[in-house]
């Protein structure tokens, strides 16, 4: 091998041990940047999750979650029931219903919990169902609107607990005022179930702040 070129590969191999060492180090700083951002978020959604902000307010908020051919899904049902035990108390007289129909043409997920709950005893006249949004987003937004226009300011909002922070940070970008009333847990998680819902929420919350969702 001629000097010129082994100092020629020598060249190549410190160039290339430099690009090395450079995407080695932004993906270090990625890293510590992920971690920056999601430790204390996952911190505020886990501590949300377990908050219980019972209070008088202008109306309950229950966000949709599945229905099955007119049925609320057990998770639906049990946010239904928290609600309606929060209507029973007094703490709203009014309670809104959230979710469209997605798939099922027949049925929405508002106006299925509109239907359980004057099967339980509230006035058709103390629900509002809003039937149209696909998402956490636009149930906020939509929320948000109905709200304004019947002069309203104040909200319990009932959901699972790892959805709390996200909806109260989403109503109050719209002007509302949300207390959390999560659902009582029907069965307890594993350690390694709770840690990958709050995580999976970290990465829903993200999206919505960096307006992909």
């Amino acid at each position: 091998m001629t000097l010129a070129r082994f100092f020629g590969r020598s060249v190549i191999f410190g160039q290339q041990r430099s690009r090395l060492v450079v995407v080695r180090n932004v993906l270090l700083l990625l890293l510590v940047l992920a971690f920056a951002w999601i430790a204390p978020l996952y911190y505020r959604i886990a501590e949300a999750s377990e908050q219980q902000e019972l209070r008088h307010a202008d109306v309950i908020i229950v966000l949709g979650a599945a229905e099955y051919s007119g049925h609320p899904s057990p998770t639906f049902k049990a946010r239904l029931d928290h609600a309606l035990d929060l209507y029973k108390r007094g703490l709203a007289p009014i309670v809104i219903v959230t979710g469209g129909s997605g798939a099922d043409t027949k049925f929405s997920e508002g106006g299925v919990g509109r239907d359980y709950l004057v099967e339980q005893g509230v006035p058709d006249t103390s629900i509002i169902a809003e039937m149209q949004s696909s998402d956490t987003h636009q149930s906020a937004e939509r929320v948000a609107n109905i709200m304004r226009a019947n002069n309203m300011r104040t909200a319990l909002a009932v959901s699972d607990g790892y959805h709390m922070y996200r909806v109260r940070e989403m109503m109050a970008k719209e002007g509302i005022d949300v207390f959390a009333a999560p659902r009582p847990q029907t069965k307890q998680l594993s350690l390694m179930q709770e840690i990958l819902v709050n995580l999976r929420e970290c990465v829903s919350y993200t999206l919505w702040k960096l307006h992909i969702t």
